[in-house]
């Protein structure tokens, strides 16, 4: 089958074997339709955390072609997936905290979504595959997975109906941060560095976006409408500078909710920022199978849009895909294979 096949940082189209339903006792074969690009694929790629052979995608939407399952799933089925699966049974999974569960980490799709088929096994199909209503195009449901993500972190702040909450960095993720954050009941401002993106969230519905020239500009600019401060902050921008700027946006006693990787890996928040001001600094990762489900809910309910966010590219194109993705010629980029 086809694949894009990682060699010294990029992509190479190759034949590689197709999975086959015969090697595991239950589960099903999808052919996939296309796979979002993510941002940690990009991560992964220039970090070296993904290595020479690796087929990366997770964004996956498909069709069941094969399956061995006690699940209601049927051949000719159209799904969307989560690629992890908590055992639901653990001292992570006890404390909620079911993406750092050890079988979370272990479980994955074989390959990733960047080939022609791929396998889930049948912890997947019994909680985190899920079909797809007809309302959505192939782009839109593809973002089940990274919704959920922002769903577990609105989860995760634990914030109030009523709140004031400001989205540090309006890409895809940003954009869906925003409206996860409205979707709850809640206020969502937004800042970024470009005005393209600043002008674009307002059109997904975030109360007020605000372009940063000047740091000490933008901040007074913000106090305009939120006088005390930002009741929780989330950083969806890989941007050490994000950091200092998050601290002084975020009122006294409020909370910042970190969902973001930055290559400075030393930056952090200072000690007597969190004591004296009372302050939460807390990070969200990746989705439990319940935060799927209410992703689902958002996107086929309509109360978060996605339409317009993607960019189709063939997987013949992916590393262009990824370079118009770095050079923000893009926001997002969803791989028809």
């Amino acid at each position: 089958m086809k694949a894009a096949v990682l060699y010294n940082s990029k992509f190479v189209i190759k034949d590689i074997p197709k999975p086959l339903l015969s090697d595991y006792e239950n589960g099903a074969i999808i052919k996939v339709i296309g796979c979002g690009l993510c941002g940690s694929d990009i991560v992964k790629i220039r970090t070296g955390k993904a290595g020479d052979g690796s087929v990366l995608g997770h964004e996956v939407i498909g069709e069941i072609v094969e399956i061995k399952s006690n699940t209601a799933f049927e051949v000719g089925d159209k799904v969307v997936l989560g690629h992890h699966v908590p055992c639901f049974n653990c001292v992570y999974c006890w404390g909620e905290n079911y993406s750092m569960c050890r079988h979370f980490k272990k479980t994955n799709i074989v390959p990733g979504g960047f080939a022609e088929y791929i396998f889930v096994s049948e912890e997947h199909l019994q909680n985190t595959v899920f079909k797809v209503n007809l309302c959505l195009s192939d782009a839109e449901a593809s973002f089940l997975e990274p919704l959920g993500c922002c769903v577990r972190a609105v989860k995760r702040a634990g914030i109030d109906n009523h709140t004031n909450n400001l989205i540090i960095g309006l890409g895809s993720i940003g954009i869906l941060m925003g409206q996860t954050v409205t979707a709850f009941g809640n206020k969502a401002y937004g800042c970024d560095l470009l005005y393209e993106r600043v002008s674009l969230s307002e059109d997904y519905g975030l109360e007020k976006s605000f372009q940063i020239k000047d740091e000490e500009e933008t901040l007074k600019e913000m106090k305009t409408y939120v006088p005390y401060g930002f009741d929780n902050v989330f950083l969806t921008a890989g941007a050490s500078k994000s950091l200092d700027f998050a601290v002084k946006a975020v009122r006294d006693g409020g909370k910042i909710i970190v969902f973001s990787s930055i290559k400075d890996n030393l930056a952090g928040f200072k000690n007597n920022d969190i004591y004296y001001r009372e302050l939460t600094v807390m990070g969200s990762y990746s989705p439990a199978p319940m935060d799927l489900e209410d992703s689902m809910e958002l996107l086929e309910s309509g109360k978060v849009c996605v339409e317009g966010i993607s960019q189709v590219y063939p997987i013949e194109k992916l590393n262009d895909a990824i370079n118009d993705t770095l050079s923000n010629k893009i926001m997002k980029a969803f791989i028809k294979i």
